[in-house]
């Protein structure tokens, strides 16, 4: 897997899942499936190839960026929303997903969201249940934890 450090305004889920990884890159490429867990979409896995992803305050202008089949989807995301003012609204980001076979045959799905956070000064990281999530930000001030998982650290 390529494990480039992401920028410091990322988001980064990391999830070891059941199923292979020809399985959860179907899941991440093929139109029908992506639009049962994100939004519709005419996405193909095909460098430079552009999509949308369809959205009823806005659509998500998208490119990818690099596609190695079965282990790097990376594209580019660019949303355009209409703020409650009715002024246009978006941001431009970087969405990768790294696969890699596990030992039991399984995935482990590694998701970097850069340029997401930008607009947010929270850190937060998220645990248990075979996933984490880490939202990077400086210096977290308090933790927060949970009788049981997942466990939470904030920045207040």
């Amino acid at each position: 897997m390529n494990r480039k450090t992401p920028a410091h305004d990322a988001i980064v889920v990391e999830c070891d899942l059941p199923e292979a990884p020809e399985n959860v890159w179907r899941a991440l490429t093929e139109p029908e499936i992506v639009a049962t867990w994100l939004l519709p979409s005419d996405i193909k896995a095909e460098t430079g190839h552009r999509f949308s992803l369809g959205a009823k305050d806005g659509s998500i202008d998208c490119t990818v960026l690099e596609a190695k089949p079965g282990r790097l989807l990376r594209y580019s995301w660019r949303e355009q929303g209409i703020s409650r003012t009715g002024e246009t609204s978006g941001f431009d980001s970087v969405v990768t997903f790294e696969l890699a076979r596990t030992a039991n045959g399984g995935t482990h799905l590694r998701v970097v969201h850069d340029g997401f956070t930008a607009v947010t000064a929270a850190a937060c990281s998220v645990t248990g249940a075979n996933c984490s999530v880490a939202v990077d930000a400086p210096k977290p001030l308090r933790t927060l934890t949970a009788a049981n998982t997942p466990q939470w650290r904030m920045a207040a």
